[in-house]
């Protein structure tokens, strides 16, 4: 059973609190009604754990949950407009990438939904991510490295999605080059492979080695996970974890260390 098979609840907007709160609040009250119905209809509570309060763990799998598809939302309707291409590309991230259940596709794009239609801003949003995961850097690069992706699969990187991805990894107080090196990995150049390792080609290979061993510790992903994320973007951490370890292998051929 996915998380939110075994935690939503109407409440859940309130015990978030901010702007992705309101976002949940709009969201869930959807799903709510939708499992009501169903509990009317079977006899049973689905949803056994309606009133009870996140503890720490669940809190950040649901701030990481409703804040990556609400900036994902804002993502796609940065320039005003959703597109059919726009949306059938987060459609194929949920499916494809992520290979999210019945439960979390219908409440993933519940909160895509939501976020669209509400008022909440992407730099409110943004800072609220930033607050409870401001001592999980890899977390915040995660999902720098998710707004990219989900970009590029409509077909590249446009100015206004640019503009907006830089912001966010300010408010992720990044410096530049570290969102250099993340949009690096993505826009096609020669550097690609030294990006992914946090490096460049005139790095001795001492400096490779270290990076990579320091990468692997800190991208695992059994280290991400512990960090608060949810189940459901397992995946995709562990897509990052193999090209971390693709580019070590291209550039260790490469150099024949």
């Amino acid at each position: 059973m996915s998380f939110f098979g075994k935690f939503i609840g109407g409440t859940i907007g309130f015990l978030m609190g901010g702007p992705l709160g309101a976002i949940a609040g709009v969201a869930f009250a959807h799903v709510l009604q939708q499992s009501q119905e169903a509990d009317r209809i079977s006899g049973s509570s689905y949803f056994r754990n309606y009133n009870r309060r996140m503890n720490t763990t669940e809190h950040s799998h649901m701030t990481f949950f409703v804040g990556a598809f609400s900036l994902l939302a804002k993502l796609a309707n940065v320039d005003g407009e959703l597109t059919r291409n726009e949306e059938a590309t987060i459609r194929r991230f949920m499916i494809e990438e992520l290979r999210l259940d019945p439960t979390s596709q219908y409440t993933a794009l519940r909160i895509f939904d939501a976020a669209l239609t509400t008022d909440q801003d992407y730099g409110d949003i943004a800072r609220q991510f930033y607050r409870e995961f401001r001592n999980r850097p890899q977390i915040l690069e995660l999902m720098i490295d998710i707004l990219f992706r989900v970009a590029i699969a409509d077909g590249g990187v446009n100015k206004a999605e640019g503009s907006m991805i830089l912001n966010i990894a300010r408010i992720f107080n990044f410096q530049q080059y570290q969102y250099d090196r993340i949009k690096e990995r993505y826009v096609a150049n020669t550097n690609k492979y030294y990006a992914i390792l946090n490096c460049r080609p005139e790095d001795n290979d001492e400096t490779i080695k270290k990076s990579y061993r320091k990468l692997v510790r800190e991208n695992h992903p059994d280290a991400i996970a512990a960090k608060g994320l949810p189940d459901e973007f397992q995946k995709v951490a562990a897509d990052k974890f193999r090209q971390i370890q693709d580019a070590y292998e291209h550039i260790r051929k490469e150099r024949g260390f």
